[in-house]
């Protein structure tokens, strides 16, 4: 998910009701093309190709008339937000054994709705997405069939009118709240903090039920949502972007002061102007409208629409260290930030833009070149602009002091734990910020530039330190950073006792691969947290981890999820941070 496109301030006023705009277009045409070709090829398989006649003459034959064949697109890819929508719409319709007798009478993708047809239903779910689903009313349609639409809430009464119909459900813009939930919203039209923690640990709830595969005996409760100390002005970055025509199409006439600068507008293919972020920092927002200004001034030098970066910084004194990583003459990017895009440009405000935060100066940073500082509780982080670092500075350190609890809890000593591995490590976070708690500590990640960064935090924060030094509190002998592919990931830290060895698991959002988790098992490290920002993902892969040991441990070892808890990294956004702690034992027999 783009959190970039989900977040900020509209400039358009509510209709006169008070109920948020209609949406026009889905996001899953804007994301992989548009119209119902777009909609479907996120909505799941077929079985076969389908076909149907064209033209204004169907049921007639012999007129020359071709039948055109309907290819259906393939499933979703596993833990995509697409399959995530479908799982909960089948679900919510019963379940896969009443999806299987509608596929079985061809019934799966014969929506009973026409697009344009406005009715009004009763919302039941949230999807894990945000998405409000509910079911066609019986009198519409005999069959089992939902409705997803935008910006309504369960228990809500709502009008929509359907723009495209896929496999089990129709898309549909919210026209009107009929009937509010009183008790979700609040007054801003908003759902209050606490409900919206609520929310997000029923997403990890259903995550574990539709993609782990483990019986519900082996999945603990999940416990409550970790909130945020910030819920407003939180996001150290921020990516707005523009669009324009090409040259050809300009005209001298076309007023610069219109063009939208912002975030992909929800469910359009269109930018909404945005001059203000509310979940973006105060020193973001103190320079975002000089850099408006700046491109709206230069419109002529730009060829096409661009992506503009936002970062914010603890200000680095003049005389301070080396930046983190000398990008200018690197031969290749850094671990690239998935949220920065390939177009993206450097814009500066028309004067330097600082702001007094927490007790500190902060400046923003538009150069995704430059180094960018951020502090974790009492360790200092730098990166390039340009790469990847979690952007809720507000809740790392929560979240570092509860990996570091959940390690050393009551089953597990520090004299028993010495050793930690710290996968997909990227600039150090994990491997640097609990380093003081382990006698060796080994940082992998595949990128070159990211282990740079992250042996310049380590020198940075004077780990480990020098042998003449007399902290008791830190542990460390040894501190490495190792850059290495997936499929030799545990030949680097081939020396670590595996019984006093916790590794922590970070990945991208697709997740682990097999190849890794066959090493992780084989390796049988004592302890295991996984932190994902997929927590779909992170059910599947601790599925088949589950399913690995059976082989590896000979029915004598394996891995017990000792709790679950989502994060919440991303106040305002249906975002779920989730971390699973894990723990090898012996199988009774």
């Amino acid at each position: 998910m783009d959190l970039d496109t989900d977040v900020g301030t509209t400039n358009r006023p509510r209709s006169s009701s008070g109920t948020p705009p209609p949406a026009k277009k889905a996001r899953l045409a804007e994301e992989n093309g548009s119209g119902d070709e777009a909609a479907a090829a996120a909505a799941g398989p077929s079985s076969a190709p389908s076909t149907v006649k064209s033209g204004g003459n169907q049921g007639q034959k012999g007129k020359g008339k071709k039948k055109r064949k309907i290819r259906r697109p393939p499933p979703p890819e596993p833990g995509t937000s697409e399959d995530v929508i479908l799982r909960d719409v089948i679900e919510l319709l019963g379940g896969e054994e009443a999806v299987k007798v509608l596929a079985a009478a061809g019934k799966d993708w014969e929506s009973p709705l026409e697009k344009g047809q406005v009715l009004e239903v009763v919302v039941e779910e949230l999807s894990s997405n945000g998405e409000a689903i509910a079911r066609v009313p019986s009198t519409v349609s005999p069959n089992p069939w939902a409705i997803l639409v935008p910006f309504a809430l369960p228990g809500e009464t709502v009008r929509v009118r359907v723009y495209a119909n896929v496999r089990l459900h129709s898309l549909a813009d919210l026209v009107e709240v009929v009937i509010p939930n009183e008790e979700m919203r609040d007054n801003s039209l908003m759902l209050s903090y606490d409900t919206q923690l609520q929310l997000k640990q029923r997403v990890v709830e259903k995550a574990y039920k539709n993609f782990s595969g483990l019986p519900p005996s082996l999945v603990p409760s999940i416990l409550p949502t970790i909130a945020s100390p910030k819920t407003y002005g939180y996001r150290t970055k921020i990516t707005p972007h523009f669009d324009l025509p090409p040259m050809a199409k300009r005209k001298e006439s076309d007023d610069p002061k219109k063009l939208a600068i912002g975030f992909g507008e929800k469910g359009r293919r269109k930018v909404m102007d945005i001059e203000e972020c509310v979940i973006a920092t105060p020193v973001l927002n103190q320079a975002l409208p000089g850099i408006r200004e700046n491109v709206r001034g230069k419109l002529h030098t730009y060829k096409r629409g661009a992506t503009l970066l936002l970062r914010d910084s603890f200000q680095r004194p003049e005389s301070d260290e080396p930046a983190a990583v000398p990008i200018d003459t690197a031969p290749n990017p850094p671990q690239a930030d998935p949220q920065v895009p390939l177009d993206a440009i450097s814009v500066e405000p028309p004067t330097a833009t600082t702001s007094e935060q927490d007790g500190e100066a902060h400046v923003c940073i538009t150069d995704y070149k430059a180094t960018v500082r951020e502090r974790v509780g009492d360790t200092v982080f730098e990166f390039p602009a340009g790469s990847f670092f979690q952007n809720n500075s507000s809740v790392l350190s929560p979240l570092v002091e509860y990996v570091r609890s959940a390690i050393f809890d009551s089953t597990s000593t520090p004299s028993s734990l010495t050793h930690l591995v710290d996968t997909y490590c990227g600039s150090g976070l994990f491997a640097i910020s609990l380093a003081p708690h382990f006698e060796h500590v080994a940082g992998v990640e595949i990128s070159q530039e990211s282990i740079a960064s992250a042996k310049h935090n380590a020198a940075l924060n004077n780990l480990p330190p020098p042998s003449t030094s007399s902290t008791p509190a830190i542990r460390t002998k040894s501190l490495t950073f190792l850059a290495g592919k997936s499929e030799t990931i545990f030949s680097s830290v081939s020396d670590f006792p595996s019984q006093n060895t916790v590794i922590i698991i970070d990945p991208p959002r697709k997740g682990c691969d097999k190849l890794f988790l066959q090493q992780l098992v084989a390796f049988k490290p004592a302890k295991l947290v996984y932190v994902s920002c997929n927590v779909h993902t992170q059910a599947r892969d601790l599925g088949m981890l589950v399913e690995l040991m059976k082989e590896v441990g000979e029915g004598k070892e394996t891995y017990v999820i000792e709790s679950l808890r989502g994060f919440d990294l991303f106040p305002q956004t249906a975002h779920v941070e989730s971390v699973a702690v894990l723990r090898l034992v012996q199988v009774e027999a």
